[in-house]
């Protein structure tokens, strides 16, 4: 017979811990999924430790339990929880869900409760049970077969609750927690206790006299005259306190036992959600890969070494096979072709001989129907390929009609529109270690699906693109820009190596020296990259206070580090030494790698990602290099002018999202201060905290600064006050001020949460659209997500379409000006551009012409522009 091993987790209260313990993160689908990324993660430790043979999660059902009927205040004190973190909710649900683990909630009753009364009945029959929680509460459930861990900081660190380990840490046993609660109350829970009365009066009191009755009984005997009196005036609260502490052990539960057998994940369901959620990592851990659906129809496929004029029509779907994603560095097998009635394939050596077929492609004339126009473009335009007259890209059209998808594959653009005759890349070629390349008849007939998938979807894809009012912001922004992107993406930047080397040995004496300091500080030498021996150091030799403990030892984290800095000067340089570190390694060392044989790097910009519609840049990353620190600013020094004696020019945009929020909401004053020019973070701070320019001090203005900004990206008070470091109830007395100062803002929040119930999305001014299927959920989590999302989406994405539609007309002028400059780079809000010197007064002249003057808005755009000898210089 299997021994029993029962595990019972606090829903709410691990929720809470994960939310508090990783920073806010979203997936590209603008969710926030750090509770949830942290709850896994917890799950999956809990059942590698543990190996549970029954298992539940229990959550709270309400706000009002039976202790409210005792004490209405009780819990009064809690803020409401953040709704970064309650939007997260329903996914935990459906995590749970797909781990096959119990959850369960009762009506008026708490978590604890659902517990308490689970591990009581485990006690009876002597089950191995272990209770996990973030609350103490649930420490007087411990009994020789019921361990109760209590999260501390993080998400792995615990501490583990036994009789014995209660008796060690306060000298009592577990039942007489209810009563150390009673006397000292909990203010978490706002149980209010016997003033005066703290955890070592009230520990102190039950070593000699055991329990609440018992101090009552011996009120006469107890010294202390003020103690007395506050336990005689409070007697009644001190009883009222002990039962609200006192978790309930007989709840009326529809459950039992033999309701939590746990036998391991659905994997089918967890593999969606984690799709879903982008949980990149743990897919990989969990090794799954999805079956690839079946071709629809078998495809005759034939392979061609040499094309004859009879062979190509005016317009033909073409499509590019590689085995890698990166085009730009994966070996090219050859390119498909179909005009809808036969289908060929021509291996890549003899494309780059068939100057027929080459002419055809670089014939702006013949139209070309293709899975993927960027790359096209790009990957043909590095072995000296010109393509023209690209007139369909079926992953661009499949992502404006509905961008909460995100494709990783040509198969799951085509499966979006109801074409399932793809296979997976991955099915084919293989992955990882298992990656190979096939035969090229596997390959030609590949290719050829692909092919006709682009060839048989053009017509229902465009039509649904017109049916949405989108088809112009298709073909005359996305289309032509996937021209110019690939241009850019083939064209690179010049990477100067000497100098990132120079950067890199600079950092490379900085932390020699610092490594010096802190072995001379320490007084020995020691892996200052190993937490283990960094711990010892601290926490032993200099005798720090350890403010969290990992299984390994002392956690030396970075918001442990930041904490302990005044305490010790070493700290400070220690966080400057990782901070260099990582600096060296991930962008000197990792940017050295990229640099081509060409001397360049050449990014991509992945097009058809982001709900909101900016721009994205892979392989390298070079919208993310940091530049708060001025060694990481300085790596922008080794971006150079790919020609001698040229320049790098960079343009950008000004505060571009609060002037497309001036123009959207139409709010008077905020319109009034971009036409005058005003300093908006100052206006703003001058509107809300009612003073005079001239009295807007330095933290007026970052907090105005901070509720700008956070009102585009749909901020909470819970975010505001992160971001300040200020109390919630102050951040949202702050967005209620703000609010009242800028009524046209309110009224577009208001307005666009109602436009977005009716219609079911939310558009941009170029009718970019953001389907937001909660907005009407009758879930309060979920529809706040939506609602907030309704109110930043338009706002975001109409300064996207800006940029890039200045692209567009950027490229045009160059043209037409017939200029040497090249644009090499957009960078968020900024394009950066190199030319030869003497083009210098004309690019001063046109590249803030033509940015500000792509789309009309009711306030002014503005763009500052700057140059030098590299892309540093420019700032």
């Amino acid at each position: 017979m299997t021994t029993k091993k029962i595990v019972l987790l606090d829903g709410n209260s691990l929720a809470y811990r994960a939310f508090f313990a990783l920073p806010l993160l979203t997936n590209d689908s603008g969710i926030h999924t750090n509770a949830v990324y942290g709850f896994t993660m917890m799950l999956q430790n809990i059942l590698k430790e543990e190996q549970p043979t029954h298992l539940l999660v229990a959550w709270d059902a309400g706000k009002t339990t039976f202790r409210h009927s005792t004490f209405s205040e009780y819990k009064g004190g809690r803020q409401k929880t953040p709704p970064e973190l309650s939007e997260q909710f329903p996914y935990l649900r459906k995590l749970l869900t797909a781990y096959n683990i119990p959850q369960y909630e009762l009506e008026n009753f708490e978590a604890d409760d659902i517990i308490g009364t689970l591990s009581r009945t485990a006690s009876a029959e002597s089950a191995e049970t272990v209770v996990i929680s973030g609350d103490k509460d649930l420490t007087q459930l411990a009994t020789e077969s019921t361990t109760v861990c209590i999260t501390r900081k993080g998400i792995t660190d615990m501490e583990m609750y036994t009789p014995e380990h209660i008796e060690e840490k306060y000298g009592i046993e577990p039942l007489q927690i209810i009563d150390m609660k009673g006397l000292m109350g909990d203010a978490s829970d706002n149980i209010p206790g016997v003033p005066g009365v703290g955890e070592k009066t009230a520990l102190k009191l039950l070593k000699e006299y055991g329990s609440v009755e018992k101090v009552y009984e011996s009120l006469d005997a107890i010294s202390g005259k003020k103690l007395k009196e506050n336990l005689t005036n409070n007697e009644e609260q001190a009883f009222m306190s002990k039962q609200l502490a006192t978790i309930e052990v007989n709840a009326p539960l529809t459950i039992g036992l033999q309701d939590l057998s746990y036998s391991g994940p659905n994997e089918e369901q967890l593999t969606a959600l984690f799709k879903e959620l982008k949980f990149t990592t743990l897919l990989e851990k969990m090794g799954v890969e999805a079956e690839a659906p079946e071709p629809v129809e078998e495809i005759e496929v034939v392979t061609k070494h040499k094309v004859t004029n009879a062979d190509l029509s005016d317009q033909m779907a073409v499509h590019l096979e590689m085995m890698d994603d990166n085009y730009l560095t994966s070996d090219l097998f050859g390119i498909a072709m179909t005009n809808g009635e036969t289908v060929f394939y021509v291996p890549m050596s003899d494309v780059k001989e068939d100057e027929e077929l080459k002419t055809w492609l670089a014939n702006p004339e013949k139209q070309k129907l293709t899975t993927d126009a960027k790359a096209l473009y790009a990957a043909l335009a590095a072995i000296d390929i010109p393509v023209s007259g690209i007139d369909f890209d079926l992953t661009l059209a499949a992502y404006i009609v509905n961008p909460s998808l995100s494709f990783d594959d040509v198969s799951e653009a085509a499966e979006s529109i109801g074409w399932n005759g793809i296979q997976k890349d991955a099915s084919v070629y293989g992955k990882g270690a298992k990656k190979a390349v096939p035969a090229e008849d596997i390959i030609a007939q590949h290719a050829g699906t692909k092919a006709v998938a682009v060839w048989n979807l053009q017509e229902t894809v465009s039509e649904k693109l017109k049916q949405n009012e989108q088809y112009e912001l298709y073909h005359n922004l996305e289309l032509p820009l996937a021209k110019i992107l690939g241009k850019m993406e083939s064209t690179g930047v010049k990477t100067d190596l000497d100098i990132l080397q120079k950067i890199g040995t600079e950092l490379s004496g900085r932390l020699e020296f610092l490594e010096s300091t802190i072995y001379e500080i320490a007084g020995q030498s020691f892996n200052i990259n190993s937490p283990k021996q960094l711990g010892v150091i601290l926490f032993e030799k200099i005798g720090l206070t350890p403010i969290k403990k990992t299984k390994t030892g002392y956690s030396t984290a970075a918001d442990v580090l930041e904490k302990l800095a005044p305490e010790h000067e070493i700290i400070e340089h220690i966080l400057l030494y990782r901070q260099l570190g990582k600096l060296k390694s991930t962008y000197i060392d990792g940017l050295s790698k990229e640099i081509h044989e060409d001397g360049k790097v050449h990014t991509r910009f992945q097009q058809a990602l982001t709900q909101t519609g900016r721009l994205s840049s892979i392989n390298p990353n070079l919208q993310n290099i940091p530049i708060r620190l001025e060694e990481g600013r300085k790596i922008r020094a080794a971006f150079v002018p790919s020609e001698p004696d040229w320049i790098m020019f960079a343009a950008d945009y000004s505060q571009i999202e609060l002037r497309v929020l001036a123009h959207i909401s139409q709010d008077e004053k905020l319109i009034e201060a971009f036409r005058a020019g005003a300093d908006i973070h100052t206006k703003t701070a001058m509107d809300v905290f009612g003073v005079a320019k001239e009295d807007v001090t330095s933290n007026m203005r970052r907090a105005a600064k901070a509720v700008n900004f956070g009102i585009v990206y749909g901020i909470s008070d819970y975010g505001l006050s992160q971001s300040l470091d200020i109390p919630r109830k102050e951040a949202a007395e702050f967005i209620e001020t703000y609010l009242k100062s800028f009524p046209g803002v309110k009224q577009y929040m208001d307005d666009i949460i109602q436009d977005a119930k009716q219609r079911g999305f939310v558009s941009t001014m170029m009718n970019r659209r953001r389907y937001l299927p909660d907005i009407t959920s009758s879930n309060f989590n979920l529809r706040g997500f939506a609602e907030r999302t309704a109110m930043n989406t338009p706002i975001q994405g109409t300064a996207a379409d800006i940029i890039k539609k200045a692209m567009i007309d950027m490229d045009h002028r160059l043209e037409k000006e017939d200029l040497q400059a090249r644009m090499l780079l957009q960078v968020h809000d900024e394009l950066i551009f190199e030319a030869p010197p003497e083009e210098l007064e004309q690019l001063k002249k046109i590249v803030p012409e033509v940015m500000e003057s792509a789309l009309e808005l009711n306030v002014p755009l503005k763009v500052d522009s700057a140059y030098g000898a590299s892309w540093y210089d420019t700032k």
